[in-house]
């Protein structure tokens, strides 16, 4: 019998100190009582001492967001729920993803599924229940993913004659149905994509970082040779890259993992590692050759030009709603989510403002007048119309929510033919910008031109973050002390995997990658003092 998990308790992370907003906006977006069972649960009925009420009373009345400095955990949590991103499921360890936080892994579905079809690849879908003897063909895959696996023993009412595995990754069907489809070198190279859920027991979770059950895409690729084998590889770590830097400003650093950090049943891992704000390494997508282990395991064979048997060559690549995560913990501040425009549901609010009833129609005529134009020009654009909040409230509500762009529309601005544009990564005054015309060409030409400034800017923040938050290293010591100190640490790394174990234990880090870009020169193993061909980063990480 599987045990069940148990995520964090959110009432546990709650501190006093807290970003305040108006009365009436922290009535709606404070944290509530918080079990491990939901993000947002009802205050319990169950009797309590008048200090346990009165400190939920003022969790429910004062808190909002708990400072990101003061414990990120807690912070992370927090932007989760009053964002509105995602809660937890009835069933400890997994997550609900809501309507906002669906829409971002949306456009990261939609940007991926442009570059996997410019790059020749089909979608496709496989069963989520698999044979467990199909696990088992192949050694160090069933070694690798043993303590996670959920498996099914009962269907109908009855004990199943084999027990089956819920996805926890789909190399082993691919390959039972690729054998069936692969028969000459003229069915090669065969490439498909799906998007699926995956499930995987993990004992520690995280809502979007590590869940019970996620969603991803898995690619997986046949190919008649190895060479064409490690350049799909490469090519998909490549798109991952560029993806990150482009769409969600996160500078991550592309290398190959280390041998003991390698995907169970592959020859080589490549990654993209990010750095997230508390410095912590997030491995924010993988990309495998897999060599001939699955295709040997599964006897999947193609007759080459010669008229010969060969086995073929193989790739798998993901990335997850682990992202989704990752941008939040990039980017993110006190305030809330902050949401670089490439990928955020919403790039613009309008936020009409008025006192009078006389002044209600014309504000509300020009705010949509505002709203079709931006719409017309590509612009994802929400107006908010409500008259139940102030402007105030809705401020910070979207503030919280990470929209790069405010628009504030008044009687006077209506009078001028102009509006407000608040920039959400540039707090206060700083950030707004009075009299922008709201001439179409004008008005579109400006907010096209600010979306790009936060996007470049987010990117350029993050990469100043990461850059000084990497430490080169040329003995063990200097290593142990920029892990101790928060930092990653970057040298020269020819060790063995016993000695790699040992930096692990010790220090709580592991190799997060051989970047692609190394340095020039003669390299010294920091540990051994023997040559070094590659220099490996350090971090302690997700």
């Amino acid at each position: 019998m599987v045990a069940s998990l148990r995520l964090p308790s959110l009432t546990s992370l709650l501190y006093p100190a807290a970003t305040r907003y108006p009365a009436t906006l922290r009535r709606t977006v404070c944290l509530r009582n918080r079990t491990a069972s939901g993000f947002a649960t009802a205050p319990s009925s169950t009797a309590a001492s008048p200090e346990t009420k009165s400190d939920a009373n003022r969790l429910r009345s004062e808190q909002a967001v708990t400072p990101r400095s003061q414990d990120f955990n807690a912070w992370y949590l927090d932007v989760i729920a009053s964002a509105e991103l995602a809660d937890y499921g009835p069933v400890r360890g997994t997550m609900v993803i809501r309507p906002y936080g669906y829409a971002i892994w949306e456009a990261i579905q939609e940007y991926l599924n442009v570059k996997f079809k410019e790059t020749g690849h089909s979608n496709m879908y496989f069963p989520q229940f698999i044979p467990y003897s199909f696990i088992e063909k192949e050694a160090s895959h069933v070694e690798g993913f043993s303590p996670e696996l959920a498996l099914v023993t009962v269907g109908g009412g009855n004990e199943l004659e084999e027990k089956l595995v819920v996805r926890p990754t789909s190399e082993t069907i691919v390959n039972h149905m690729f054998t069936q489809w692969i028969h000459s070198y003229r069915d090669l190279p065969l490439m498909i994509n799906q998007w699926a859920n995956v499930t995987r027991w993990e004992m520690r979770t995280k809502p979007f970082i590590r869940t019970l059950e996620f969603l991803w895409q898995e690619g997986h690729t046949a190919h008649a040779t190895p060479e064409e084998a490690e350049k799909e590889a490469k090519q998909m770590i490549k798109i991952y890259t560029r993806f990150a830097f482009e769409q969600t400003a996160i500078p991550v650093i592309a290398g190959r993992k280390s041998k003991l950090e390698t995907f169970a049943g592959a020859d080589i891992t490549y990654t993209i590692e990010a750095m997230m704000g508390d410095r912590k390494a997030l491995q924010a997508g993988t990309s495998h050759n897999l060599g001939q282990n699955f295709s040997r395991a599964f006897g999947t064979q193609f007759q080459d030009e010669n008229g010969e048997r060969q086995h073929v060559w193989q790739t798998s690549w993901a990335v997850s709603t682990r992202f989704v995560g990752g941008i939040i913990m990039t980017h993110g501040d006190d305030t809330g989510l902050m949401l670089p425009p490439k990928i955020a549901p919403i790039q613009v609010v309008i936020v009409p403002i008025w006192k009078k009833d006389t002044e209600k129609t014309g504000v509300l005529s020009a705010a949509s007048s505002v709203k079709e134009v931006l719409q017309a020009a590509g612009v994802r654009v929400k107006l908010d119309d409500t008259s139940e909040r102030t402007a105030g409230w809705k401020f910070n509500f979207w503030e919280m929510k990470g929209v790069p762009i405010r628009i504030e529309i008044g009687p006077r601005d209506v009078s001028s033919n102009c509006v407000v544009v608040s920039r959400r990564d540039v707090p206060g005054k700083a950030g707004k910008v009075f009299g922008i015309s709201m001439e179409p060409s004008t008005l579109v030409a400006y907010v096209k031109e600010k979306l790009d400034e936060i996007q470049s800017s987010l990117l350029e923040k993050a990469v100043s973050f990461r850059d000084s938050n990497i430490v080169d290293v040329n003995s063990y010591e200097e290593l142990k002390a920029a892990i101790s100190s928060g930092k990653w640490a970057r040298g020269p790394w020819s060790a063995s995997d016993t000695d790699e174990q040992r930096v692990k234990e010790e220090t709580g880090a592991t190799i997060r990658c051989f970047p692609f870009e190394q340095t020039r020169g003669t390299k010294i193993c920091l540990m051994t003092g023997n040559p070094a061909e590659e220099v490996a980063i350090f971090a302690k990480s997700y």
